[in-house]
This record gives C-alpha cells, structure tokens and sequence, in this order.
C-alpha cells in the first residue's frame, strides 16, 4: 500500500498520509509526491483548495522516519537525510507561500514533520484528540521545518517554554500559540471536507467553533513569561528548580532529560528567529543547526536511546547545561563553511 493518497475530487487536491502503522512518519519518497503534487495542482484551474489529513485513528504525522535516518547516519554520514531535509524544507515553505488555500485536518499526533506540513497550512484545523508538540530536544535535534518560525511568533515566552521542553499542546494551546486556527469536533470532519470539496470555498472553515478554554498555556502564561523570557538555559533549569508546582515539576523533569546541546541551541535559535523577517531565513538557520546535531551533536544517540534500543537512557554529549559553552552554541549556528550548502533565503 502505498504511503499516500493523492488525487482529485471536485474543486479540491486530496493528500492524504496512509502510514498509520508509522504513525504516518514522513518519509523523502513522501515529501518529494507532495512537492509534486502541489507543484501541479497551484497551475490547475480546477483545483481551487487542497485538504491534507490522514488515516489511522492516532496520528496525522508524528514526524519523520527516525530509523531510517540513523543508519543513514551510521552508514552514509547523513547525506540523504541531509537532502532530505533540504528537500522537506521547501516544501515547508511551498505550503507556507501556496497561492491557494491549504486546508490541514490535524487529528491526534502532530509533532516534527507533521508540523512542517499542517503548521504552515493557510487553514489549520484541530479536533479533540489534537496533541502538537516540537519535542525535537528529546532526540537531541532542535525544533526544524520551519518550528522555529512558529514557535518565535508566539505569545511572549510560549515559543522557548515550548522550544526546550517540548510540551505538547491540546486544541486550545495550540491555538493560542499560533500553531492552528480554528476547532472543529472531529465527527464533523466529513462533513466539512464534503463541503470543500463541493464548494471549493474556504468561507465554511469560518464556522468552525471556538476552542475549548482551559489549556495549559493560558493558565500558566504568567510563569512561563517571568520564567523563559530571558536568560540561558541553566538559569531557566534553576528557576524551575526552585518553583512549586506541577507545571514546574514537569518542565523541569523535561530539562533533566532533554539533551543539554540541543536544550542551549533551541532556546538560541528562537530568540534569534524572532528577529528575522521570515520563514526562509528561519529555515536556513535551521538547517545549520539540525545538520550539525546529526553529524557533531547528540541526534544519533537520541535516536539510538529511543528507537533502536530503546533503552531511554541517551549518553550526551554534555553531562549537564553548564557544560555547553556559548561558544558551542555560537558553531551549532555559524555559517557553513562552503556558502552553497546553505538554504537559500530567496528562491531563484
């Protein structure tokens, strides 16, 4: 079977990820058919918006195919992962700069390159099983495909506090946190791809409810504000040290868990992308930073310890958050060496 579904139905382009067994993993074979897809359907005058979901009950994409990287890591030096992401990068930024609208219905899992896909979609859609998160620091990688963008757009300190610990969002999060628009109870999902097939009119999105209140985010904003706004990551640690609370507490577990590189690097790579004026650039710092975490940093071992162990026990490359200097940081970031292995800002 194979890992997509694409075609046509009435006024809409269909993609639809069929790997529920992967958790509809993202593959290159994948984002190079959406790629394409897309490239098509944006000259087709009869397509006039395209609907991305996904079958199985627990994902709409839970992020890349993790295995599959390791051992090209372990056997290639990570050449095809790095063209890989080279090639997924665009096509974040394809969906994010499409001419027509890109519906996304994001049920259950939505973390990594799930977000790549839905997270830059013009229309983005939860449900009640929604989970988004960017929990690349537990695999020793930093938030990519376009996640920093996101998460340095978001209210206040959200973008860090989400960045380094890798919290997961429900609905409503998600939404205060700019990574969805609007909520719709799943039961009514049908329905509403029949009506945008049929009609070919976004303006049905617009009746979609409201989220419901109550999420983790807005209840803490305050703390994660006082607590993630300034300072380095091991100040942020002895902080949550010395706070009470769960909220805390979680945080907190996560920071002893994270690697510490990518913990250093993420927080770095937010602020920085707050500053750039969009998402291209966002994606080429990136691109530095996710390529140096597999071939310098801690990826390799983050997968080993979660994927291919499985024993939950990753040996990083630093002991502790004071361990990381500045300076390694600073390299994480720096330009590469041969200027024509950076993404470029602008495409030619």
């Amino acid at each position: 079977m194979s890992d997509l579904h694409i075609r046509k139905e009435g006024h809409a382009g269909r993609i639809t990820l069929t790997r529920p067994q992967a958790l509809n993993a993202l593959s290159y074979e994948m984002s190079l058919d959406i790629f394409a897809a897309l490239g098509d359907w944006a000259r087709d005058p009869d397509v006039a918006l395209v609907i991305m979901d996904a079958t199985g009950d627990r994902a709409f994409c839970a992020g890349g195919d993790l295995a599959r990287i390791y051992h090209d890591a372990k056997d290639n030096k990570g050449a095809e992962t790095v063209a890989f992401w080279r090639h997924e990068y665009e096509l974040n930024d394809r969906i994010a700069s499409y001419g027509k609208p890109v519906v996304a219905f994001m049920h259950g899992f939505v973390m990594g390159g799930g977000v790549g896909l839905a997270g830059h979609a013009s229309h983005r859609i939860v449900g009640n099983t929604t989970q988004v998160a960017m929990p690349e620091c537990a695999i020793g990688l930093i938030p990519d495909v376009g996640g920093s963008f996101i998460l340095s757009r978001a209210p206040g300190a959200v973008g860090e506090y989400l960045g380094v610990t890798g919290a997961r969002m429900n609905a409503a999060d998600a939404i205060f946190a700019g990574f969805a628009d609007h909520f719709l109870p799943e039961e009514d999902w049908e329905q509403a791809k029949s009506d945008l097939i049929a009609n070919g009119d976004v303006a049905s999105i617009a009746k979609a409810e409201k989220a419901p209140t109550g999420g983790d985010l807005t209840r803490n904003r305050d703390f994660i504000d006082r607590v993630f706004a300034s300072g380095s990551v091991s100040a942020i640690a002895d902080s949550l040290t010395a706070a009470d609370g769960a909220f805390a507490e979680a945080a907190g577990k996560a920071f002893s868990r994270n690697s510490p590189l990518s913990m250093c690097t993420t927080l770095e790579l937010i602020r920085r992308v707050r500053d750039l004026p969009g998402l291209r650039q966002a994606i080429a710092l990136e691109l530095r930073a996710a390529s140096r975490c597999l071939l310098e940093g801690d990826f390799t071992e983050g997968i080993r310890a979660q994927i291919i162990d499985k024993d939950r026990s990753p040996k990083w490359k630093h002991s502790t958050l004071s361990d990381v200097s500045a300076a390694e940081v600073a390299h994480m970031l720096r330009p590469f060496e041969d200027a024509g292995q950076e993404f470029k800002e602008t495409v030619k």
